[in-house]
C-alpha cells in the first residue's frame, strides 16, 4: 500500500502540477471571519456608520450648534425658516436634530475608540511585565489589579469625571493633544479638553482586564522553546517581550479589545446621560440622550433619536467581536 502511495505521488510530481499553497494566517482569518454572516452584516455596518461620521460636514444640513430662535421641536420631515429641512426635526433649542446626531456620533466613536485602544496598550504592557518577570513584579502588579476589580467600576468614573470635569486642570493635557482633538471633532480646543478628560477617566479602570489577559498568555510563551532560543542568542529581556510576548499573544487581546468597544460606547453615553461626562453645547449621544428626558412624554420620538445609534453600535461591535474571536481561534479546523 505504501508503495503504491508512492508510485501515485511520484506520478503526481512527474505531470508538472503544482502543489496547492499554503494559504497565509491572514487569508484563513479572513475565510474563518466571512463564515459569521451577522459580523460580516456588522462589519459593512459599521462601515457605513463610520462614513457618516467622517463626512459629518457633508452630510449634516447644519452645524452641530447653530440654532433656529423660534423654531424648538420642529416635527421630523419639517423645513426650516431657510428653506432647509429639519429630517429628524429640532430639539429644545431650535438645533437640528440630524446635524447633532452626526456630529455626536463622530465625538463618542472617537471617545470609545481612543479609550479602548489607550486601556490596550497600558493592560498589554503592564500584563507583559508581570507575566514575563513573575516573582515580586507580579504578586506586585497583579494584586493592585485585583485591588482595583474589587472596586465598582461605574461609582469610580463617576467621582473622578465629576473632579476632573470641574477642575480641568488638575491633569496638564498638551495643547498640540487639545489641537487634535479639536481638529479630529469639529469642536473648539476648551471643548476638546472635557473630551480628553473624560477619554483619560475611561482609561483609568479599563486597562485591568488586558493586563490580566496578557499575564495569562505570557505565562505559557515564555516556557516555550522559541523564548529559550532567544535567551540563548543574547536577546534581552526587553527585546524578547516586544519581539515575541506581545506579538504572539495579540490575538485574544485583539478579540478582547473588540468586545469592549461596545462597552465603551454605551460607558460614554452613561456618563453624559447623568451628566459626568462631555457637556452641551458639545454634543455625544449620551447628553442628547440626557436633554430628551425631559420631554419624552410630550414628544415621545425624542429618546429615539441618540437611543437607536446607541444600540446599533453596541449590537454590531459584539457581532464583529463575536466573529473575530472564532476567526482567531486556532482550535477551530482550517
Amino acid at each position: 500500500m505504501a508503495v503504491a502511495q508512492l508510485e501515485k505521488r511520484l506520478d503526481f510530481l512527474g505531470t508538472g502540477e503544482a502543489l496547492p499553497e499554503e494559504q497565509k494566517q491572514w487569508q484563513v482569518v479572513a475565510r474563518r471571519f466571512s463564515r459569521h454572516r451577522l459580523a460580516v452584516i456588522s462589519l459593512f455596518a459599521t462601515l457605513a456608520i463610520f462614513a457618516v461620521v467622517l463626512l459629518a460636514k457633508t452630510i449634516a444640513p447644519y452645524g452641530a450648534t447653530e440654532l433656529e430662535i423660534g423654531n424648538a421641536f420642529a416635527s421630523p420631515g419639517s423645513v426650516g425658516v431657510d428653506g432647509r429641512t429639519h429630517w429628524l426635526g429640532t430639539d429644545h433649542l431650535g438645533r437640528d436634530f440630524l446635524s447633532r446626531l452626526v456630529y455626536a456620533g463622530r465625538i463618542s466613536l472617537a471617545v470609545a475608540f481612543a479609550s479602548v485602544i489607550g486601556s490596550a496598550v497600558i493592560g498589554v504592557v503592564v500584563g507583559a511585565i508581570s507575566g514575563y518577570f513573575r516573582g515580586w513584579v507580579d504578586d506586585a502588579l497583579m494584586r493592585f489589579v485585583e485591588f482595583l476589580l474589587t472596586i465598582p467600576s461605574l461609582p469610580i468614573l463617576l467621582i473622578l469625571s465629576s473632579i476632573l470635569i470641574q477642575s480641568p486642570h488638575l491633569i496638564p493635557i498638551p495643547a498640540f493633544v487639545l489641537n487634535l482633538f479639536a481638529g479630529l471633532m469639529y469642536i473648539p480646543p476648551r471643548e476638546a479638553r472635557q473630551v480628553v478628560v473624560v477619554i483619560i477617566v475611561l482609561m483609568s479602570l479599563g486597562w485591568l482586564g488586558a493586563a490580566r489577559l496578557m499575564r495569562g498568555m505570557v505565562l505559557s510563551l515564555r516556557e516555550q522553546e522559541f523564548t529559550d532560543a532567544a535567551r540563548a542568542l543574547g536577546a534581552s529581556n526587553v527585546w524578547i517581550i516586544l519581539r515575541h510576548m506581545i506579538p504572539n499573544a495579540m490575538a485574544p487581546i485583539i478579540v478582547d479589545t473588540s468586545l469592549a468597544l461596545a462597552g465603551y460606547v454605551i460607558l460614554e453615553s452613561a456618563l453624559s446621560f447623568l451628566g459626568f461626562g462631555i457637556q452641551d453645547p458639545t454634543p455625544t449621544w449620551g447628553n442628547m440622550l440626557a436633554f430628551t428626558e425631559s420631554y419624552m412624554f410630550q414628544h415621545p420620538w425624542l429618546p429615539l433619536v441618540p437611543g437607536i445609534p446607541i444600540f446599533i453600535c453596541a449590537l454590531v461591535f459584539n457581532f464583529i467581536g463575536d466573529g473575530l474571536r472564532d476567526a482567531l481561534d486556532p482550535r477551530l479546523k482550517l
